[in-house]
């Protein structure tokens, strides 16, 4: 969602106590108060604000919550004069390509500046949810003494602070109903951060620390737990035993949401009997994670609590296919379902016979980097899948071979895919058994999925795959490219195809300057554009600043490479101007 449109750029909105005169809209205070309220889609507020000019007021007061998609596409400022009255704030921050390293440490996106305008603008804030920023165990302790209401705080892939920072918030937040930490780069000191919380806290309902490394202070959690009468997720990390779990189990029989610690060290059969029995009584239980380590005789104390799951998340599970197997016999609800790629084929086919409503699979690589690896998954898994499961339209797949006859039968069995996420882990990996491109699998897809709004492609790809987006994919918003592509004519066909085209992101692909400049009409209208390891040099990424005022072109140059190429080049749209905290390793051409 775009907060902020292109239309009336320079209105205010009126002071939260201010009233607007009765005369100047054709409906009533009351009544476009009562229509605003029912809004709870981003886009359709956007599109609200554009009416007119009381329209656009009325939307900025009545507004609570806000998405920024960019953290330097807007500014603190400028946020908390259209949005007077925001309680919950989400807030991404570095490019997505951080999370494979290929962004500096030090890029930015600190919390920092944005938290003391909140202390000054919104000490009513309640909700703060971070994704790839950088937030200090300083900026934590500051979060927790300035919003006295504050509920919920929810980090995700987001690095600089530690244990001690969420000793903190557990220390100062007594309204907190969330703590989500998911994935995020932490120095995890101790397990002593459960004990912040006072003892007469009680009104969590998330909490989530799957991704600490430490071992926790168990009393302290068992305590938390059993106060919490509220909670509905628990998600701990890999040290709770499944002995230790199940004590929290008996305190919480009442969770929607658990995460595993990790399933073994179950010594005797009465463990697992009492295990299995506590299992039972979840009888609310819809989402399951974790299972680290999970071994075959542990699995069956699940059973019982698998009817009404519609989400398994065995991402850190490496499981053989009648493992697999045997638990999807237990999930007849299943709409969701993360693996990795040790169940192989097999283990697929069994999703295709167990799982008719599944609308979700992700299949992840155990291990990416082995070359050598004899387990994994083939276009025959795929197919599988989509001949069992018909309501599929969710789908990120890793795989080491592919055909171009696969992907055409997998979107004819499954054509209403919204997210279609392939990726051939072998770059420039033909149809293996026609040594052809895999041109013809993405043009069925595009062509067959017109409800399609985010694409990955992945193989042996001509510049034929992306005159075929350009043409068919009019729903697509985000397109990831790696590895593809023949000319500068494959990118142009994109850009000048793809209307609602908002995140491209290329990488090691032969796109130099003509394509990257094809898109100056584009770019306004798109959150951002990636390009690394591409064919762009300075003098294209110049001409484009200055072509484009408005846009934030930033080059991120690699130690050693020629001073004429553009090693990575980040592109936004920004109505801050040019931010003022690009370390030296990030050079910055233009803004307003």
């Amino acid at each position: 969602m775009d907060p902020f449109p292109k239309k009336m750029k320079k209105q205010s909105p009126p002071p939260p106590n201010s009233t607007r005169s009765p005369d100047s809209s054709p409906f009533p205070d009351e009544v476009l108060d009562r229509v605003l309220s029912l809004l709870n889609s981003n886009k359709d507020r956007s599109s609200v604000s554009l009416v007119c000019k009381d329209w656009y007021n009325a939307e900025s007061w009545s507004r609570t919550h806000v998405f920024i998609g960019n953290c330097y596409a807007v500014s603190p400022e400028i946020v908390a004069r259209r949005f007077p009255r925001i309680k919950s704030v989400t807030l991404k921050g570095k490019p997505r390509f951080s999370d494979f390293n290929l962004v500096p440490r030090d890029w930015g996106a600190d919390i920092q500046s944005w938290l003391v305008v909140f202390a000054q603008k919104y000490p009513f804030l309640e909700e703060l949810r971070l994704k790839r920023m950088t937030i200090s165990d300083e900026s934590l302790e500051f979060l927790g003494v300035n919003f006295v209401n504050f509920k919920a705080l929810s980090l995700l892939s987001c690095d600089g602070f530690s244990t001690d920072g969420i000793g903190a918030i557990a220390a100062h937040c007594r309204n907190l109903t969330e703590l989500d930490i998911q994935e995020n780069g932490i120095d995890d000191k101790s397990g002593s951060w459960l004990s912040c919380f006072p003892e007469s806290f009680s009104s969590l309902e998330v909490l989530n620390f799957a991704n600490f490394n430490s071992d926790v202070n168990f009393d302290a959690l068992e305590k938390l737990v059993s106060r919490c009468k509220s909670l509905k997720v628990l998600k701990v990390n890999k040290n709770v035993s499944l002995e230790l779990l199940q004590r929290l189990l008996i305190c919480a029989p009442q969770l929607i949401e658990l995460g595993t610690g990790s399933f073994l060290q179950l010594r005797t059969s009465r463990q697992f009997t009492e295990l299995e029995n506590t299992f039972r009584h979840c009888k609310n239980l819809k989402i399951l994670s974790g299972l680290w380590e999970a071994m075959a005789p542990y699995l069956p104390v699940l059973y019982p609590a698998c009817t009404n799951l519609t989400f398994l998340n065995l991402s850190y599970a490496a499981l053989q296919s009648y493992e697999l197997a045997n638990l999807l016999g237990h999930c007849p609800q299943l709409r969701r379902l993360w693996v990795l790629d040790t169940v192989e084929d097999k283990g697929l086919e069994s999703i295709g016979s167990n799982c008719p409503l599944l609308e979700e699979l992700r299949v992840f690589p155990a291990d990416p980097f082995d070359d050598e690896i004899i387990h994994g998954v083939t276009e025959a898994g795929f197919v599988a899948v989509s001949y069992g499961c018909r309501k599929l339209h969710y789908v990120l797949y890793f795989c080491r071979q592919m055909t171009n006859a696969a992907v055409a039968t997998i979107v004819q069995n499954c054509p209403d895919f919204t997210h279609f996420r392939l990726c051939i882990m072998n770059p420039f990996q033909p149809d293996y058994t026609t040594n052809e491109p895999m041109d013809e699998a993405f043009g069925a897809v595009v062509k067959t999925c017109s409800k399609l709004q985010r694409l990955s492609v992945s193989g042996l790809l001509t510049d034929l795959t992306f005159e075929y987006i350009g043409k068919y994919a009019k729903n697509l918003e985000t397109l990831s490219v790696a590895f593809a592509g023949s000319s500068d004519w494959g990118m142009q066909s994109v850009l000048g195809g793809c209307p609602k085209l908002r995140k491209l992101e290329m990488r090691d692909c032969p796109f130099g300057n003509v394509a990257l400049l094809s898109g100056l009409e584009k770019y306004e209208s798109m959150r951002s554009l990636w390009m690394s390891s591409c064919n762009v040099t300075m003098n294209g990424c110049r001409l484009l600043a200055r072509e484009m005022p408005r846009l934030n072109v930033e080059v991120m140059k690699e130690e050693g490479s020629d001073d004429s190429q553009a090693d990575k080049v980040y592109v936004y749209r920004s109505v801050a101007g040019t931010r003022r905290d690009a370390p030296p390793t990030v050079l910055t051409l233009s803004g307003l």
